[in-house]
């Protein structure tokens, strides 16, 4: 069963949910979401996942690995919001999450009932779209909680302005 959506409601504010990561389209998605958040008086919520590691034996190891990988996502994340803020001016929110990708995008969007719309950028490469699109706008796009905006990752500031 889907969660109903609250960001219609009285105290509440739609939230466009970004995953962020190191791939060069990403930043079209952040400002595709935040040019629709301050036009909608909106918020962007940013994700960034962590992937878990496994060094069950070396425990030291692993401690270092999340950490590191924590400080990555910290930092990475810090990035987008300083994008969000030039971009549209307004303040995002930053989550991170520890897991598999897809998990942990269809948990927050279970946990936070104002999240209505998950923004993603398309890839230009010839090997498609990207991993994270494939698998949502295929395979689970006739079950996924909420719409999925794709946005061009061709595209520049100025024509993203004018679509959003």
């Amino acid at each position: 069963m889907v969660a109903i959506r609250k960001s219609n409601e009285e105290g509440h504010r739609r939230k466009f949910l970004v995953v962020v990561d190191d791939t060069p389209e990403c930043d079209r998605a952040i400002v595709y979401a935040a040019k629709r958040a301050a036009r909608t008086s909106g918020v962007v919520t940013l994700l960034f996942v962590v992937t878990p590691t496994d060094f069950q034996h070396w425990l030291g190891v692993e401690d270092i690995m999340r950490a590191e990988a924590m400080e990555t996502a910290e930092t990475t994340l810090a990035k987008a919001a300083e994008r969000v803020r030039n971009v549209a001016r307004t303040e995002p929110e930053c989550v991170i999450r520890e897991g598999n990708k897809s998990e942990m995008i269809l948990e927050l969007i279970e946990a936070d009932a104002d999240i209505a719309i998950l923004v993603l950028a398309a890839g230009t490469s010839n090997e498609g779209p990207g991993p994270l699109v494939s698998s949502i706008a295929g395979k689970s796009a006739g079950v996924f909680p909420i719409p999925v905006t794709i946005v061009p990752g061709n595209l520049d500031d100025d024509s993203i302005a004018a679509l959003a």
